[in-house]
């Protein structure tokens, strides 16, 4: 029970801060203001960020059943999380996190977010290749190596040379 705690409280923290308040500051730095109705790129951007946060909610309950732990780097799953969406792509929370940002960026049809979008993958591009996949490495060592040949960093697949 504490394990689902902390989840919901990293959670909380980071779709909050990085999900919530700041792409609602970068539109209220660029002076747009919720669409007055419902059109096609509103209904398709609901779409697109309702997928993402599924692929995200995925993730978290995986971390949290399989792994042992949560997302936050500090508390970081004690096995290796190998399936779920993970058995496709080796970052789906990332990539889940940008679709509901781009989401966002569609239904409110904002240059301004969808450059918030772009500087959210670039900065967690260099996390994971810095941070993530050395921890990763010295933690689970071959496991991870293997898990690494087999799938992909950002591309959705299997395939036998996998690194990026």
């Amino acid at each position: 029970m504490f394990l689902v705690m902390r989840t919901i409280a990293y959670g909380t923290l980071f779709v909050g801060l990085l999900l919530i308040y700041l792409p609602v500051r970068v539109l209220a730095w660029s002076g747009i203001n919720r669409p007055a109705g419902m059109a096609a790129p509103q209904i398709a951007g609901i779409i697109v960020a309702t997928i993402g946060a599924a692929l995200t909610a995925w993730c978290v309950v995986s971390f949290v059943s399989i792994g042992k732990g949560t997302p936050a780097p500090f508390d970081a799953p004690r096995r290796l999380v190998v399936r779920g969406p993970y058995r496709f792509v080796r970052n789906p929370m990332y990539m889940g996190a940008a679709l509901a940002l781009a989401g966002a960026a569609l239904f409110c049809q904002s240059a301004a977010l969808l450059l918030y979008c772009a500087g959210f993958l670039l900065f967690f591009h260099a996390f994971v290749i810095l941070y993530e996949e050395p921890t990763l490495r010295r933690k689970f060592g071959p496991d991870y190596e293997a898990y690494c040949r087999h799938v992909r960093r950002w591309r959705p697949g299997m395939d036998a040379t996998a690194q990026g």
